[in-house]
């Protein structure tokens, strides 16, 4: 029996964590989601970044947009979030904690315009029960936030490992 896989990722304004979840889901074919938060995040730069180092701070667990994805249809899930403040953006903290992750497999990927933190090692904290596959930090510029350091090559190197 073939391996379902589902690709999950938050990404904000940006959209370098959506932009590598897309790339993933263009080579292996996998169903793919993107996670919403019920009020959005709004606001000048400076007060998002107020708000997100807070919101990690305490662990806040914001509302999300009701999915009507069944996960118990999936096998793998490939789990990407940016970086907030050294570990995942709250809405995937959300997500991750209001499911069971027992046997499931999990390959977690992480885009950071700064230091990757210990986002990685905060996921596999809350998905205890799960396998953990080729988790994978990809890097952006911290002033053009849009500009990717981590090659492509390596990225679609990491990518078709998972295929």
């Amino acid at each position: 029996m073939k391996e379902r896989t589902l690709i999950v990722y938050y990404s904000q304004a940006v959209g370098n964590t959506k932009k590598i979840a897309e790339k993933i889901q263009r080579a292996t074919g996998a169903d793919i989601f993107k996670i919403d938060t019920v009020i959005p995040y709004e606001g000048t730069s400076e007060e998002l970044t107020t708000q997100g180092q807070q919101e990690v701070d305490r662990c806040y667990k914001p509302e999300l947009k009701v999915s009507h994805i069944n996960l118990d249809m999936y096998d793998r899930f490939i789990i990407g979030t940016p970086v907030w403040w050294y570990s995942m953006a709250p809405a995937m903290r959300t997500f991750l904690a209001s499911n069971d992750w027992t046997g499931k497999k999990i390959v977690p990927f992480i885009t950071s315009g700064g230091s990757p933190g210990h986002a990685i090692d905060d996921i596999k904290n809350i998905c205890r029960g799960a396998v953990f596959e080729k988790d994978k930090s990809i890097q952006f510029d911290s002033i053009e936030l849009n500009e990717q350091i981590t090659t492509d090559e390596e990225i679609e190197k990491w990518i078709l490992s998972l295929i």
